[in-house]
């Protein structure tokens, strides 16, 4: 009798608690999401600044975004890429949009999808190319690129290429046949084209590392050089029951730094011809971090 009596006392309370909506609880807060904020999708501003569009769930397909634009004064929405009209062949669901940016004539669309983490921020993954007047959806990086290894990618100016990073070389893809071209070759864990280490990220926030020239003939690209670089070795104790060494290339304080130069190359290729700076390329990371931000690009071009 006590026993059921015990197992009717929690069974009540457990009840009273599940209903009393003014009790703070962890679930309620970190679990079942109740006072997460709406959140506002990728928005690009179009037209002037007479639209914008955004990110918004599908009525089709509810677990998915598709792409609405906004008249700026009347707020008017229109759909112009829903969620079916990016469904990639062979499949019933359509991309996950992770970001977008748009051509600059408007006809074409840039998906990122898929995307990984690199250090502390998702810059890697997939991208697609979506040509709204034919509906063509095209993915990019032909057949040798493997799942999720895209960064940076970005339309020339005239809106008929697309340059990209994949495993620290340099590419320009051509929407219209997917013919590419390597800009550079000798891409790997010690030499990086296109984008930084982990010092540069962690430091001065440096990511993206290739920028288009005006005209779209030419791309100023970052190199750097990590050979001789010391390894620390971190221990993750989180992922299994297991530990696992994580070895990064990181300089400890006195020793040394990655070297860097900057470089322009035809975006038909060839050869690069690299910026003429003075001093150690060792310690020229202040002058990088300026250009990270885009200062000095324009005066490399």
């Amino acid at each position: 009798m006590k026993k059921i009596t015990a197992l009717l006392l929690v069974a009540v309370l457990f009840q009273a608690s599940a209903q009393d909506d003014s009790q703070l609880t962890l679930e309620r807060i970190f679990t079942n999401n109740e006072f997460q904020s709406d959140w506002f999708g990728y928005s690009r501003w179009i037209d002037g600044g007479e639209g914008y569009t955004t990110l918004e769930k599908s009525a089709e397909f509810a677990e998915y975004n598709e792409i609405v634009r906004y008249e700026t004064l009347s707020g008017k929405k229109e759909v112009i890429v829903s969620a079916s009209a990016i469904i990639p062949l062979g499949e019933e669901n359509p991309i996950r949009i992770h970001n977008y940016e748009w051509s600059e004539d408007k006809s074409k669309l840039l998906i990122y999808t898929n995307s990984k983490r690199v250090w502390r921020q998702n810059t890697r993954g997939d991208y697609w190319v979506l040509e709204l007047k034919s509906g063509k959806l095209r993915k990019l990086g032909g057949n040798e690129a493997k799942p999720s290894t895209l960064m940076f990618a970005k339309f020339s100016p005239d809106g008929n290429r697309v340059g990209y990073v994949r495993e620290h070389d340099i590419y320009v893809e051509h929407i219209s046949d997917g013919v590419i071209t390597a800009l550079t070759t000798n891409g790997s864990n010690e030499m990086i084209n296109g984008t930084f280490d982990w010092v540069y990220e962690e430091e001065f926030g440096c990511q993206d590392g290739f920028r288009w020239s005006p005209d779209g003939t030419k791309i100023a690209y970052w190199q750097l050089d990590a050979f001789g670089l010391g390894v620390f070795n971190l221990i993750n104790n989180t992922d299994s029951i297991y530990s696992k060494i994580i070895p990064i290339q990181y300089p400890k304080v006195g020793e040394q730094n990655s070297s860097c130069r900057v470089g322009v190359v035809g975006s038909a290729g060839g050869s690069t011809t690299w910026m003429k700076v003075e001093g150690d390329p060792v310690i020229h990371e202040i002058t990088i971090s300026l250009e990270c931000s885009g200062l000095l690009t324009q005066q490399i071009l």
